[in-house]
């Protein structure tokens, strides 16, 4: 068997800004990026056709939203700007680390979450004392294809090894995490089934 899970809202809460036009505005100010006036709409409106079910960098979309109001900003001062803006304090949900052994014990372990921000996965599985338990980890920034989309799941499934059918996935948002089962896979959803239930819905004894 071969598991993968969903990360925020899963295996960790993590808090979000309250206004994240406002959190990245701050962040490129502190490092020298000049912020125009209308930033909140420009921060919202969109500067691309993106396809369906594909993730667009956020620090992509920021220096758009930039460049359409005329300011050039350093890439990596944007890249930099964005993770900061979105690192904020994670904590590790209670019966993650027993849900991740016991999937661990059925066979490869990964995460796939969704998530626009470059190393923001990495960062929060750290800070979540979750790091270095996982085989694979799969972020849609990296991949390139947001959970339901079947190509996020093939992305893990391909990392791992397997045929997407092989996958079990455990997440909170059967609109999202439920996708793996167009692929023939199982969906193990928090709205079904809590964090302390998974290791005996994958079958493995206390």
């Amino acid at each position: 068997m071969t598991t993968s899970f969903d990360l925020f809202g899963t295996l960790v809460d993590a808090e979000r800004p309250d206004d994240p036009a406002n959190a990245v505005a701050d962040a490129l100010e502190r490092r020298g990026v000049a912020v125009p006036d209308d930033w909140q709409a420009a921060y919202r409106q969109p500067h691309a056709d993106v396809e369906p079910g594909a993730e667009r960098p956020l620090p992509v979309h920021v220096a758009e939203a930039l460049a359409s109001r005329g300011v050039d900003a350093d890439a990596e001062a944007v890249e930099a700007a964005t993770l900061a803006a979105f690192d904020r304090p994670v904590s590790r949900r209670e019966g993650a680390l027993e849900a991740i052994d016991a999937a661990a014990r059925c066979g490869p372990v990964a995460v796939l979450s969704n998530c626009s921000v470059s190393g923001l996965v990495e960062r929060a599985l750290a800070r979540a004392g979750l790091d270095g338990r996982f085989d694979v980890v799969v972020a849609s920034v990296d991949c390139g294809w947001r959970k339901p989309d079947e190509r996020a799941f093939r992305a893990v499934a391909d990392a791992l090894g397997v045929a997407p059918e092989c996958l079990v996935h455990v997440g909170d948002k059967p609109e999202t995490d439920g996708g793996v089962e167009a692929l023939g896979g199982r969906a193990l959803l928090l709205t079904e089934t809590p964090l302390s239930e998974i290791p005996a819905a994958l079958g493995v004894e206390p």
